[in-house]
C-alpha cells in the first residue's frame, strides 16, 4: 500500500485539520506550523495530510482544500495563514500546479494557492490537536470550523469517513 504527504495551509490550522481528518484515505493529519524551501521561507499555519493515493487523491485534497478556506483572498492575515500546498517531490510539484490550474475555472477570482517544496514542521502544542473533535460544542468550533465542515459535507460527502456524523451541522 502506497503512502503518500503532502502539507496544506490556508486557515487556522485547528480548522485545516478537521476537515482533513474527517476524509477517507486520510490516514494522519499533523497540525503545527510548515515553512517552505526557498527565498522567503517562513512558517505559517499548515497540516501535514498522510494518505492513500489509492483512496483519495493528490487532486481530490487540493479540490477539498480550496474549497474550503479562502482560496482567492489576500487578506491581510496572509503571513500567518499561507494559501499553500507544500509538496515533498518534484513530481508532486509540478502534478500541483497543474491542479490549481486546471481547478481555477471553478472560481470567479484568482486562485491566491501557491505550491511550494516542503522544507520543515513545528507541531503546534499537543492540546491543540484535533481540537474540533475533542471541542465541537465551542463557539470558535461553531463560528469557523462547522462552516467549513458544511462545505465539505454538501460538496465532497462521498470523500467522508462513516463516523463522521454531521447531521446536526
Amino acid at each position: 500500500m502506497e503512502i503518500k504527504k503532502v502539507a496544506l495551509g490556508g486557515g487556522c490550522h485547528w480548522c485545516t485539520e478537521a476537515v482533513f481528518l474527517s476524509l477517507q484515505g486520510v490516514t494522519r493529519v499533523e497540525q503545527g506550523f510548515v515553512a517552505q524551501k526557498g527565498d522567503g521561507s517562513s512558517f505559517s499555519e499548515a497540516v501535514i495530510v498522510t494518505y492513500n493515493p489509492s483512496q483519495i487523491s493528490l487532486r481530490d485534497l487540493v479540490e477539498i482544500h480550496l474549497h474550503t478556506h479562502q482560496s482567492t483572498s489576500e487578506h491581510s492575515f496572509r503571513h500567518k495563514y499561507r494559501s499553500a500546498v507544500y509538496v515533498f517531490s518534484d513530481g508532486d510539484y509540478d502534478e500541483s500546479n497543474h491542479i490549481l490550474r486546471e481547478l481555477q475555472t471553478e472560481f470567479k477570482e484568482t486562485i491566491v494557492t501557491k505550491t511550494y517544496h516542503f522544507k520543515e514542521f513545528k507541531p503546534s502544542d499537543e492540546q491543540f490537536h484535533n481540537y474540533y473533535y475533542s471541542n465541537p460544542e465551542k463557539p470558535f468550533c461553531k463560528s469557523y470550523i462547522d462552516p467549513k465542515l458544511k462545505v465539505l459535507m454538501a460538496k465532497y460527502s462521498k470523500f467522508m469517513k462513516a463516523f463522521t456524523n454531521l447531521d446536526t451541522l
